[in-house]
């Protein structure tokens, strides 16, 4: 598990093909490893993968067939940025919101407009994941854990503050780039609850009312 908040911006080293899917090497820009063990989780722009290697500046980790198909990491590129969040421990504080770094589906920057001394940023996802998006609800974008602002159909916005921008990946996103996207799994929990019947107190005004229906 993970917390959404980016300890890092590191950089693709190279994307070696393996017996047909990739070993993504990172630099790690100064993240300390000293604590990561091989076999343990890190997030890369929200994409949880197990550490393969560990080298002082770095570590590489095996990208499987469907995570190149089904997130940003099969587009990426040697020297181009990617978050980086080591898994959440027991003790750490929860300063974002649960991630599992289970990507659920792409999305698409729709837009970027200044608003004061931050930017609002407006995303286009498939209807398959709006419906579990909520205003003031919690996202993951590329791994970073972001507060929706207001949500039109498939389109929802979030606001980036300065600190975000520039400790972040978000500082080389333009629009039009895809970005990998996964929903709170409360909302995932909520509609099996309700689908399966086991829920009767969440009735369909309880669902309006908290932006699930």
């Amino acid at each position: 598990m993970f917390t959404g908040i980016i300890q890092a911006v590191g950089r693709v080293v190279r994307l070696e093909p393996r017996g047909g899917d990739v070993r993504l090497a990172v630099d790690t820009a100064g993240l300390d490893l000293a604590d990561v063990q091989l076999g343990d989780s890190i997030a890369v722009s929200g994409v949880c993968l197990t550490a393969v290697t560990l080298e002082p500046q770095g570590f590489s980790a095996d990208v499987s067939n469907e995570t190149l198909s089904l997130t940003t990491l099969g587009r990426l590129k040697p020297g181009d940025p990617v978050n980086l969040e080591k898994a959440l421990r027991l003790a750490d504080r929860l300063g974002g919101h649960l991630v599992s770094g289970h990507v659920d589906g792409l999305g698409k920057v729709a837009s970027i407009v200044p608003d004061g001394r931050s930017q609002r940023w407006t995303f286009d996802v498939p209807a398959a994941l709006s419906r579990y998006i909520a205003a003031k609800g919690s996202v993951c974008i590329d791994g970073t854990s972001l507060t929706v602002n207001e949500v039109a159909g498939h389109r929802f916005g979030v606001n980036l503050i300065p600190h975000t921008v520039a400790h972040t990946a978000f500082h080389a996103r333009r629009v039009g780039d895809a970005v990998n996207i996964e929903v709170d799994v409360i909302a995932r929990y909520v509609e099996r609850l309700v689908g399966s019947g086991d829920a009767p107190a969440l009735d369909e005004a309880f669902l309006r009312q908290h932006g699930f229906a």
